[in-house]
């Protein structure tokens, strides 16, 4: 055996001397411990009956469904999936005496600006707004119906919802051509997005209206479709709202 440990580096023997000290340290303490600390169905049974005594707080929005007629409007709209009590808070003591208690009733901006604020992380078509200049110092709730949250008027511009790109757009080579040069947008778009998408050009071609040799566009790059990339499409090599230029 010493010879064995004489072939190993001494790093690895060091790293596995002080493994084997955690590791016996580790059982060691599970050893003292008491038993009803290890008992994984003890521990699970007290949890249970934990939570279980803990007061019932919220009511559900199933219930909320039988006094407010709103809720027919929000089925419809786009917090559909939102619960009623994500914005009005716990209203369990509110459905058992509506009329002496009332819940939280939600005219801040603040509060719409947790979710609606512009976040890069959030999905694209997600409504965001710069809280700073979008109808300053007015309730939200003075445009927009909290249960159908639909804006007065449909964005007219592209960057209403896609501000990452338009501020990325903005320092390229592709800064004066409108979006709808190189996508389809129908008016479906403007009012469901995540529904009615917007097209994507699907074939090289229609690049080489502007960049293919011979084409009458002038000053933009050139290239030679029938060697250039091959079979693959423009945009896999070249992001189409930043196109680098040699």
């Amino acid at each position: 055996m010493n010879y064995f440990f004489h072939k190993l580096p001494e790093q690895f023997v060091r790293l596995l001397v002080v493994f084997a000290v955690i590791v016996g340290g580790m059982l060691f303490i599970r050893f003292l411990l008491p038993s009803e600390l290890k008992d994984t169905e003890l521990h699970q049974k007290n949890t249970i009956e934990r939570i279980t005594a803990s007061p019932v707080k919220y009511a559900g929005s199933e219930v909320c469904a039988e006094c407010h007629e709103q809720n027919e409007t929000k089925k419809q709209g786009y917090h559909k999936n939102l619960s009623c009590e994500a914005c009005h808070g716990t209203a369990k003591e509110h459905s058992e005496n509506p009329t002496e208690i009332k819940p939280v009733a939600q005219r801040k901006r603040e509060f719409c600006a947790h979710c609606h604020t512009y976040n890069p992380s959030r999905p694209t078509g997600f409504p965001q707004i710069n809280p700073v200049v979008h109808n300053p110092q007015k309730p939200c709730i003075s445009c927009h119906n909290p249960h159908d949250p639909k804006p007065p008027s449909v964005p007219q511009e592209c960057q209403a919802c896609h501000a990452e790109i338009a501020r990325t757009k903005a320092v390229s080579a592709h800064v004066l051509l409108e979006c709808t040069t190189c996508h389809e947008v129908p008016n479906e778009h403007k009012v469901t997005p995540r529904m009615v998408k917007a097209s994507i050009p699907t074939e090289r071609s229609f690049c080489g209206k502007c960049h293919g040799e011979g084409e009458e566009m002038k000053d933009v790059p050139k290239v030679d479709f029938a060697s250039h990339g091959e079979k693959y499409l423009c945009w896999q090599c070249h992001y189409p709202h930043l196109p680098e230029i040699e």
